[in-house]
């Protein structure tokens, strides 16, 4: 006996079903308004607050844990805190205000040069949630009278490159001294002059 027939639609196709986005991802797609903040929100918390030391109200990211990757680690947690800054730019930004903003990327950097102590300087000084602070206060305090301006953020652009350059030549030069003081300590020890 044949089965019965069912009521099949040929001409409907069903679209395919959208693959699992990364919500961090979809956040981010979703926000085409610069005053919205979501790049920097979330790298704010993913470098800066994303896990509590147990039993206390510390709060660390991603940007410490990096930084105990000697050179390496502090130019990709700078790297990511770039764009907090390029989202400050867009949004239009006072030169001051963002230079504040490269000068707290630029110290946190410099912490993080120290082997160890950088690291753990690093829990506290948090420069992407200093640089969050003073965006959203910004904002808020000049929402109605913002004026994008394409030289202000070209030339802002311009000082973000020459800010990574400076972090990738100073951490070599850094790591290269370091380097070689301890092989010249080492020879000296072992008896090589």
């Amino acid at each position: 006996m044949p089965a019965p027939a069912r009521d099949l639609k040929v001409d409907a196709v069903l679209p395919p079903t959208p693959p699992e986005i990364n919500p961090i991802a979809a956040k981010l797609a979703a926000s085409k308004d610069p005053a919205g903040n979501a790049a920097a929100r979330i790298l704010s918390k993913y470098l800066d607050e994303l896990l509590r030391v147990p039993g206390t109200n510390i709060r660390f990211g991603l940007d410490p844990i990096l930084a105990l990757i000697p050179g390496v680690g502090d130019t990709v947690a700078s790297g990511a805190g770039v764009i907090i800054l390029l989202d400050a730019l867009r949004s239009g930004i006072t030169i001051p205000v963002f230079l504040r903003m490269a000068l707290n990327m630029g110290i946190n950097f410099l912490i993080g040069l120290i082997p160890g102590a950088g690291a753990l300087a690093s829990v506290f000084f948090k420069s992407n949630t200093r640089n969050l602070k003073l965006l959203l206060a910004w904002q808020a305090g000049h929402k109605d009278k913002v004026q994008r301006s394409t030289l202000r953020y070209y030339a802002g652009i311009l000082m973000l490159i020459l800010m990574v350059l400076g972090f990738i030549i100073t951490a070599w030069a850094v790591y290269t001294w370091l380097f070689y003081s301890l092989i010249q300590t080492l020879l000296h020890t072992l008896g090589f002059n």
